[in-house]
């Protein structure tokens, strides 16, 4: 008997999960993704037909869409279940369009996760396809290529071919930028901290730090000590002086879980916890959500839709895991009532929060099935889930005020009575946050204290840390820019297009190229690099979905002073092609004075004198700005693929050998030569430190005398004695909190001092 009815998602691997689930009356296939889309080839957009876009079939789709048109033929129902969001409302409108002109026999099916029941729920209460969504996501498509495809030519004119702008992306370039510009003009202030080490009548020993002075309150933004001499004034007043405690604060301190996975937070999480990409970690998502084979039990989705920002959990996915703590952890886990958790404003809550599909499907119990990867992800959605519904964590809290003289120091502690969630899930950033404070002895007020030591401690203010993946999504998500499910896009994109890179403590520099364009389209572009404008365009789409805004009347609103900036653009915008920046650096074949100009792999020196004399050198600059010719490196290596010489070239990704056969010899090699630090090595006194790469590109610092000696740091070498031991050198090493940090190399020794940036 033939199936009445047919199913189309947008994946293989899906279509064999729901295969298993409806059974014999239902055939499923699979689009593969999108099946029309604009043209590459030109705008594809009629701006004076109300912004019509012309889609085309996708090269490779006609074959899929002539295979959905035989098996839509004779279905009785034809079940359009793609992604439950706007991209899947296009395909699924799109696929509409392409196979069948009886639209009665279509039907939307929203399959929030792919389980029996929840598929089987959402055939027997199928919806009609949401033209408002449909068009949110085609007004958003249109928009992106009206910006990317008009902007994108001027920079090709203006700077170099291949460049790309985006209305997302380039805002989201611009946040990396000035957040580098503000670095760079920091200027740190010095401040003094000072910390006392008491003894009570009863151990332990403990540390009160100076909390106020002469009634001011340190905090080190408002008020603090600004320098060595202030604080050694304030050590001299306090000689002599009794010590004891005036008060004691004791209370109990709650810490509640974390809300269930949002798109976004899931993201910033994995980059913290396991290092994966944004990309890296929807691909993984995705897999876990349309379903993973567990042995005898077939094909199962093993976690909601991964693309959502609502934190909404169902009252059957809560019922079950409230039994599971109660199993698991006992009553004293389980709250009175469920935790419920705020969405951020103007969130749709068409779907849940990311979770388990069912907690029975516990991470060791389906571990053998899973990559690692897979596993490692799996885990933390089920982890924070679980958490998310257990009990708040309870410490108890004891705060001690010591006056002395005309200072106040204050000594806190804490001790953790009851773990809560905190036995299952502590989100990563607030693991790097936590204070860590310790056990106070067991003291009342009026207690007498004897001064161990008085200690004061240098400090440099910091400026706000570079972005890393997950703390620029967190900015992007805070902002309103983009959307859950554009966010790995757009860190790829930045970063394959080479207007960002990632250093060795992963956080995100803007290369030359990247500041070079974020100016010129800042210049040129007001309203599009504008943050506040970029959100108020995602608030505008979402009222296209919600049916309360006409989208070409939105179009033709933001293309009135976008057309206005483009003609102005291409006309005024700063022409760095053909400048030519001269130099007081003579060429050394024909005399004259070199210039600095743009090219495919940035900034070079080149003869004004081209294309009589064709002389090129690449260099670098100096603290001050000035232009430093990079000497050429002698290289006593021959191909090995055809004998010849290798030379020393540079390209986009840096420098490497490339045989001077080229071009009827294409053979290249990275170049990994270790940089001597001229430091001798502080472990066989004999070799030299250099700073070499681990196989995973990861900078450290060993000998080089290796195998011989096995001296090696993640930290930085710097020639300087330790005042402590007389050690030759210290390490050097810069954190978040602390800014840099020079310590002895001999962990034993202990020594450490904070050094101005």
């Amino acid at each position: 008997m033939a199936a009445r009815n047919l199913v189309i998602v947008e994946s293989p691997a899906k279509a064999k999960t729901l295969e298993k689930y409806l059974g014999r009356d239902f055939q499923v296939r699979a689009s593969v993704g999108h099946i029309v889309d604009l043209p590459k080839s030109k705008l594809g957009v009629d701006i004076k037909k109300g912004f019509a876009p012309d889609f085309h079939v996708i090269q490779g789709k006609k074959k899929v869409i002539e295979e959905l048109r035989r098996a839509a033929k004779g279905k009785e129902n034809i079940y359009l279940a793609s992604d439950p969001d706007r991209e899947g409302e296009a395909i699924a409108w799109h696929i509409a369009d392409r196979i069948g002109k009886d639209h009665k026999k279509f039907h939307r099916v929203l399959i929030n996760e792919i389980t029996r029941k929840a598929v089987q729920e959402a055939i027997a209460h199928p919806q009609e396809l949401d033209r408002n969504r449909f068009e949110a996501q085609m007004a958003r498509r249109i928009l992106d290529r009206l910006v990317g495809y008009q902007i994108s030519p001027i920079l090709w004119k203006k700077v170099r071919r291949g460049l790309s702008a985006g209305r997302v992306q380039s805002v989201a370039v611009r946040l990396v930028c000035e957040r580098e510009k503000e670095i760079r003009a920091f200027v740190p202030q010095e401040y003094w901290s000072l910390a006392a080490l008491l003894e009570g009548r009863v151990a332990p020993a403990f540390e009160a730090r100076l909390a106020q002075w002469q009634g001011e309150k340190i905090d080190n933004k408002k008020f603090r000590i600004e320098s060595e001499s202030s604080i050694q004034e304030i050590m001299r007043s306090l000689e002599g002086l009794p010590w004891a405690i005036s008060q004691v604060e004791k209370k109990d301190r709650r810490r509640f879980p974390t809300p269930p996975f949002v798109t976004s937070k899931l993201q910033q999480e994995a980059a913290r916890r396991l290092g994966f990409q944004p990309q890296r970690t929807m691909q993984i998502a995705q897999r876990l959500y349309e379903g993973v084979e567990l042995g005898s039990e077939g094909s199962v989705g093993l976690i909601t839709y991964m693309r959502t920002d609502s934190t909404r959990i169902s009252a059957e996915a809560l019922h079950e895991v409230r039994q599971y703590i109660q199993q698991q952890y006992g009553k004293n886990y389980l709250p009175d009532k469920p935790a419920t958790y705020r969405s951020k404003k103007g969130v749709q809550d068409a779907h849940e929060a990311i979770r388990p599909t069912s907690v029975e499907y516990t991470p060791e119990r389906i571990r053998r099935y899973l990559r690692r990867d897979a596993f490692a992800l799996y885990s933390l959605i089920w982890d924070r889930f679980v958490a998310s519904q257990m009990m708040p964590a309870l410490y108890d809290q004891t705060a001690f005020d010591i006056p002395v003289g005309k200072a106040l120091f204050r000594a806190t502690g804490q001790q953790l009575k009851f773990d809560g969630f905190m036995r299952l899930y502590i989100e990563g950033r607030d693991e790097e946050d936590e204070e860590k404070e310790a056990m106070l002895p067991e003291l009342e007020a009026g207690e007498a204290l004897k001064l161990l030591s008085l200690d004061p401690h240098q400090h440099f203010t910091q400026p706000l840390p570079r972005f890393t993946q997950a703390t620029l999504i967190k900015e992007l998500d805070e902002k309103g820019i983009g959307r859950p499910s554009t966010y790995a896009v757009i860190l790829s994109n930045i970063l394959d297009r080479e207007y960002v890179t990632v250093d060795e403590r992963k956080c995100l520099l803007p290369t030359e190229l990247g500041s070079l364009v974020t100016d010129l389209l800042v210049d040129s572009f007001p309203d599009i690099l504008n943050v506040e404008f970029t959100a108020g365009m995602e608030n505008i789409l979402d009222k296209v979905e919600e049916g309360k805004e006409n989208w070409t009347k939105a179009m033709k609103r933001f293309y009135a002073s976008f057309s206005r900036d483009l003609k102005k653009a291409e006309t005024e915008m700063r022409d760095v092609r053909r400048e030519e920046v001269p130099t007081d650096i003579p060429c050394e074949k024909c005399g004259a004075m070199m210039v600095v100009k743009w090219g495919r792999n940035g900034q070079f020196l080149a003869c004004p004198r081209y294309p009589e004399c064709k002389n090129t050198r690449n260099f670098t600059r100096a603290a001050n700005g000035d232009v430093q010719v990079v000497e050429e490196v002698e290289i006593h290596e021959s191909c090995e693929e055809c004998g010849r010489p290798m030379q020393l070239r540079w390209g986009k990704y840096g420098r490497f050998l490339g045989c001077s056969g080229y071009p009827e010899c294409k053979n290249i090699r990275p170049v990994e030569k270790p940089v001597d630090l001229d430091i001798r090595c502080p472990q066989c006194k004999e070799g030299n430190l250099q700073e070499k790469k681990s196989r995973r590109g990861k900078l450290f610092y060993g000998c080089d005398r290796y195998p011989g000696c096995h001296f090696a740091s993640w930290d930085r070498p710097v020639a300087e004695s330790c005042s402590k031991c007389g050690e030759p050198i210290l390490l050097e090493k810069v954190t978040k909190r602390d800014g840099t940090i020079r310590r002895c190399h001999k962990k034993e020794c202990g020594y450490k001092v904070h050094v101005a940036p």
